[in-house]
């Protein structure tokens, strides 16, 4: 007999890890604006983050890595006023946490007091558990990232899938294991292989959400702007297009275009 799945009003960090606990997939999306993030939590999806992708999608740069702490303050509040239910998780920018756990608590005290977000996401995992101790400590919940980790660009020099290979497989199984020990409240994996993802997630009682891991975890996670095709440049296996809106809005601009010069728009019932 199957079971009810509980309603949540507001997502917390404590409902994510009923979900897993009660076999409930999880849903996640980005957002880096007001106008998008009404939509995406009108829809029901659990958790928005507010992902340094904002570097690539929003502002065009080749990676995640120039995107500012002042800068992901801003789009993260952008998000926060628009949510009624979803948890709101905000990327901690690059150089923000890695060397030094004071700056990473006062990057992640910033992101809290200054966008109203919910929680703060890491990359990294044994290297960065100072920095992650410390912020916990603060009362600040942390949700991990592991596998391709989009800040470390340059030191993997690719963006191809992590962990095929069995020491650095058993490197992830034992940070995994050291984020939820260490007080994690969920981990993102990105680009790993489905098995080794699966297995991750059934060794560990907080939720794995998988982007490019397979189904075996307990949520998945893509990029709007992605999922929607308004790009259509990025084609990776893991990426389903639900809209095709790159097309939609072409074709919508150019028709636009097409009435004002042919004093089509506006007609007598569109104006004064």
């Amino acid at each position: 007999m199957s079971v009810a799945k509980k309603q949540y009003k507001r997502v917390t960090v404590k409902s994510l890890v009923e979900m897993k606990s009660n076999g409930e997939k999880i849903s996640m999306l980005t957002a880096y604006d007001y106008t998008m993030a009404k939509i995406v939590d009108g829809a029901g999806i659990d958790v928005i983050l507010v992902g340094d992708s904002a570097s690539n999608v929003m502002a065009g740069h080749e990676t995640t890595l120039p995107i500012t702490l002042d800068q992901m303050i801003y789009h993260a509040s952008s998000v926060v006023r628009a949510i009624d239910r979803a948890l709101v998780v905000v990327d901690l920018p690059f150089g923000t946490y890695q060397s030094d756990p004071k700056e990473a608590l006062r990057s992640a005290i910033r992101i809290m007091k200054e966008s109203g977000g919910h929680a703060v996401k890491v990359e990294g995992g044994k290297e960065i558990k100072e920095s992650i101790r410390r912020i916990l400590n603060a009362g600040i919940p942390v949700m991990g990232h592991l596998g391709l980790t989009p800040q470390s660009i340059y030191k993997f020099g690719t963006y191809t899938v992590r962990a095929k290979e069995e020491e650095e497989a058993q490197q992830l199984k034992e940070d995994a294991k050291m984020l939820e020990k260490a007080g994690c409240f969920a981990i993102v994996l990105e680009k790993v292989p489905a098995t080794l993802a699966k297995e991750v997630a059934a060794s560990l009682t907080i939720p794995v959400i998988g982007i490019g891991a397979g189904n075996g975890v307990d949520g998945q996670v893509l990029v709007t702007h992605d999922m929607l095709g308004m790009t259509h440049e990025f084609n990776p296996r893991f990426l389903r297009r639900y809209l095709n809106m790159y097309e939609e809005m072409t074709n919508a601009f150019k028709q636009y275009s097409a009435d004002v010069k042919s004093v089509d728009f506006p007609n007598e019932s569109e104006q004064y």
